[in-house]
């Protein structure tokens, strides 16, 4: 994997690295092909809460799904589909065979630099090209891209192919990845700029996945010395937990940090 990983040297170098392949030449427009994700330590893992469960992990999948709708059934409004269901329950912190990202690269490293606590690791913002990622799926879920003239599906468009994940893996002849861009639940959702990641085989992490696929991805390593540069810069755009956490959880970790002392 070493080949796809960059490492920046400084503030300009990163963006220039982040925003490397954005332009479209067909629309002479900056429209990234690319998914972010920002880790706090470089060493972690494109692993989904599910497999981070341990034990046999995929077999709880089915149980932890049906007791979540249970419980939680007078709180969703949409009560039809398993993606919409899967999308609320990954939202409320439900292990799922869900992956978090995003379309900015700007709110990936936010994610990388959020915690100073562990600012003495380098951190790493992982990139996956979902344009190229989609050209590999079999050709029934690329028909339904190319139907609606899509990049990405939606809860709905998958809602109408894939009536459960039982049926995802029935169909599944060999392993694969697809981007999903979740419901408008809720403000976090939309400031985030968010969107999942769904791997047909919930025992396979994508990072395993892509190793053999060195053309659809890039992950670039943030020194932890540039951490505190990058915290600030962020900061002063408005990139914090204030804005993409709405709420007061999400206005008092941004006031713990910005008060908190520079060691």
């Amino acid at each position: 994997m070493e080949k796809n990983t960059f490492r920046a040297k400084n503030w300009f170098e990163l963006e220039a690295q982040l925003f490397e392949g954005a332009l479209n030449p067909a629309l002479d427009r900056y429209r990234s092909p690319y998914a972010f994700r920002g880790v706090q330590d470089a060493s972690y893992r494109l692993e989904t809460t599910l497999i981070r469960l341990g034990g046999d992990f995929a077999k709880m999948e089915h149980h932890l799904l049906r007791n979540f709708r249970k419980y939680a059934h007078r709180d969703v409004v949409e009560r039809d589909s398993v993606w919409h269901w899967l999308a609320v329950a990954q939202h409320r912190g439900l292990p799922t065979r869900l992956l978090d990202w995003t379309y900015s690269p700007y709110v990936a490293l936010h994610f990388a630099v959020s915690h100073i606590d562990q600012f003495d690791r380098d951190g790493a913002v992982w990139m996956v090209n979902f344009k190229r990622t989609h050209q590999l799926l079999p050709p029934e879920y690329r028909a339904m891209l190319e139907k609606e003239g899509a990049d990405l599906f939606t809860v709905s468009m998958l809602s109408e192919f894939v009536v459960s994940l039982a049926d995802m893996d029935t169909r599944m002849k060999s392993d694969f990845a697809l981007f999903l861009e979740p419901p408008s639940i809720d403000d976090r959702i939309i400031n985030q700029y968010a969107l999942f990641s769904v791997m047909s085989n919930p025992r396979l992490s994508m990072d395993d996945w892509l190793q053999d696929r060195p053309d659809l991805w890039r992950k670039i390593i943030i020194p932890a010395e540039l951490k505190w540069e990058i915290r600030d810069k962020l900061d002063q755009a408005n990139i914090t937990e204030r804005v993409l956490f709405p709420g007061l959880d999400g206005l008092s970790s941004w006031l713990k940090r910005q008060y908190s002392q520079k060691k």
